[in-house]
């Protein structure tokens, strides 16, 4: 099981946002069968059946094993992953283009570039889990408090000029077989997570 799966199909996607097949895939972290989800979801198992198959054709359950249990086989099943990413292929009509509109001031501009990362390391690792390697990335996830917003303002410039100085020190056009990368940086005011009861951390924290 992979600890996260990128949804590329329109019709994968659908299925995956059904409220009781979202709660399936929740509850198959560990194999089950239709008669156990049956009494933790509060269905009929032939009802829970008919939703398991749907997401098994669209591959985000598997067959981990059947048991015989008299005249009947228990299919045991199981989600592909954790945690699974909808990609922005998935709506490849109306997927966000930040080439269309450049703008490093931008909170939308800002989510159409996340969603091109999403959209390009999820083919990345399509690709790499056909061909059985492993895809070499990066990241960096921290957080800054700032006094000001003139200090924030001048984070980000501070930011940008040190990237782009690392970007000229090392980016070779003419380097034979090299590789294009891509650099994201994004800087944002963090939004607080909510706890199982609704409340913010922030809110328990006051």
């Amino acid at each position: 099981m992979d600890e996260v799966a990128v949804i590329e199909n329109a019709a994968a996607a659908e299925v995956s946002l059904d409220p009781m097949r979202a709660r399936l895939l929740s509850e198959l972290s560990e194999p089950a069968s239709a008669t156990m989800l049956a009494a933790r979801v509060g269905l009929a198992r032939q009802k829970v059946n008919y939703h398991l198959k749907a997401l098994e054709r669209h591959g985000l359950v598997e067959l981990v094993e059947e048991r015989r249990k008299g005249n009947v086989t228990e299919r045991m099943m199981r989600a592909t992953a954790v945690s699974f990413v909808i990609s922005p292929l998935a709506l490849a009509a109306v997927q966000p283009d930040p080439d269309r509109a450049p703008d490093r001031l931008s909170a939308r501009w800002l989510l159409a570039v996340a969603a091109r990362l999403v959209r390009d390391v999820g083919a990345l690792i399509t690709g790499a889990a056909k061909a059985d390697k492993r895809v070499a990335t990066f990241a960096i996830d921290g957080r800054v408090r700032f006094a000001s917003a003139a200090d924030r303002a001048a984070f980000a410039e501070e930011l940008a000029a040190t990237v782009t100085a690392l970007v000229s020190r090392y980016h070779d056009d003419g380097a034979p077989g090299g590789r294009d990368h891509r650099v994201v940086v994004a800087l944002h005011p963090s939004v607080p997570a909510v706890s199982e009861t609704g409340r913010s951390d922030e809110s328990k924290e006051s």
